[in-house]
């Protein structure tokens, strides 16, 4: 969408910030379906920092996967920000990255509820620390977006993205 629009684009200032600092990323995508990591790997170069991108879309597929746990699943549904927490946690985990961004929302046109309309989106970040110093940690935002399900899949894809730059920048890299 629009509201994302810059020169050059967030998949490459995110690849030039991750370059910068030695650092890596991976993805747990649900909502998105790999919309996440194909901007990610649209950028020449990107093997420099980006790991993978698991597509986790069904509950079984984020409990196998990425150990998401079914008490989660159960309690609070796939949308939710102790999923986004764990999924984003789990990739970091399973890949052994330095940074992991998870999405799990809804796109629509249906499945949206009065209290988690559709265009809701929790995007999930963790950051390894080094062992011993308690510095890792996982962080999840509630976003809601507007427009139909392409168009709400590519602002949740891009916003996931800034929400790695603007980690990576603050941390002084």
């Amino acid at each position: 969408m629009r509201e994302f629009a810059t020169d050059p684009p967030v998949e490459v200032r995110v690849g030039d910030a991750l370059r910068e600092a030695g650092e890596t990323l991976a993805v747990a995508e649900s909502c998105t379906g790999g919309l996440v990591g194909s901007l990610l790997t649209d950028v020449p170069g990107s093997s420099d920092y980006f790991d993978r991108s698991v597509v986790t879309y069904s509950y079984d597929a984020k409990l196998r996967a990425l150990a998401v746990s079914r008490e989660s699943l159960d309690e609070h549904g796939a949308v939710s920000e102790p999923v986004a927490r764990q999924m984003a946690a789990g990739v970091r985990d399973t890949a052994g990255t330095d940074w992991a961004v998870a999405t799990t929302g809804i796109a629509g046109p249906e499945g949206g509820t009065e209290e988690k309309p559709v265009g809701t989106v929790f995007v999930g970040l963790a950051h390894r620390g080094d062992w011993g110093t308690g510095a890792s940690y996982t962080t999840v935002d509630r976003h809601e977006f507007d427009g139909d399900r392409t168009a709400i899949k590519e602002q949740i894809a891009r916003r996931a993205l800034e929400t790695v730059l603007t980690a990576v920048e603050s941390r002084g890299v």
